[in-house]
């Protein structure tokens, strides 16, 4: 059996390696704005708490579709702004950056407590003895802190990742040429809207299983050290 693409198996596979790209450069990003986040919401200071707090339920309140369109259609005149300022009247933000910056945002809310919760699992006891060897703080924090908060956030962060993959669709109301916005071409061309949203479903699901071995793989490597440990 044969499915017919009317000519669309090409740009298909281009909005596969737009929607890998989009995800994993959102992933980036998000990341260092959830390490951030877990960072103020246990700090020693009140007021980077409430700024942690506030980032993490501001941004998961509200839906990641409208995170979507109030930062590309937000962003316009403080674009355009920008732009005559450094004398570039033309400048404008992608759908690319916009998705990145609305997708690693929410992500970044998220993974807030996903590094919140693995920071206040390792116990207090190692900071203590590496402040007893005379270590610093941020080298405490690099040497002791981030690999156990990095083995035990992984499997969150795995499950947020599957998430972050298939929210990369909702990018495609803002026209970037991803699965989803090729599948809709097609399915306006071809008027088999089954056939292309079926292929386009296949498609993610491929993407998923790959993202899900990654992270299999990544969590047996974060963990080898720990099981060494406890044999």
């Amino acid at each position: 059996m044969t499915i017919d693409l009317y000519g669309f198996g090409p740009a298909l596979a281009a909005g596969a390696l737009m929607t890998v790209k989009l995800a994993l450069t959102a992933l980036c990003l998000g990341l260092v704005l959830g390490l951030l986040g877990a960072l103020a919401k246990t700090s020693s200071y009140k007021p980077l708490r409430w700024l942690g707090g506030a980032y993490s339920t501001l941004v998961r309140g509200v839906p990641e579709l409208l995170w979507v369109l109030l930062i590309y259609f937000g962003s316009v005149n403080a674009v355009r702004a920008l732009g005559e300022f450094i004398g570039m009247p033309d400048l404008t933000l992608s759908a690319f950056a916009a998705g990145v910056l609305a997708l690693g945002l929410c992500f970044g809310a998220y993974a807030t407590e996903v590094f919140r919760g693995a920071i206040l699992a390792i116990p207090k006891g190692h900071r203590e003895a590496g402040l007893a060897l005379g270590l610093s703080r941020p080298r405490i924090f690099s040497k002791l802190v981030l690999p156990q908060m990095w083995r035990i956030a992984l499997p969150g962060l795995g499950n947020l990742f599957m998430i972050l993959m298939k929210d990369t669709a909702l990018v495609s109301v803002i026209g970037l040429e991803e699965i989803m916005r090729h599948a809709q071409i097609g399915v306006t061309v071809s008027k088999q809207p089954f056939t292309f949203y079926m292929v386009a479903a296949i498609m993610y699901l491929g993407l998923t299983v790959l993202a899900m071995t990654g992270m299999h793989f990544l969590e047996k490597r974060a963990a080898r050290g720990f099981a060494r440990s406890t044999q």
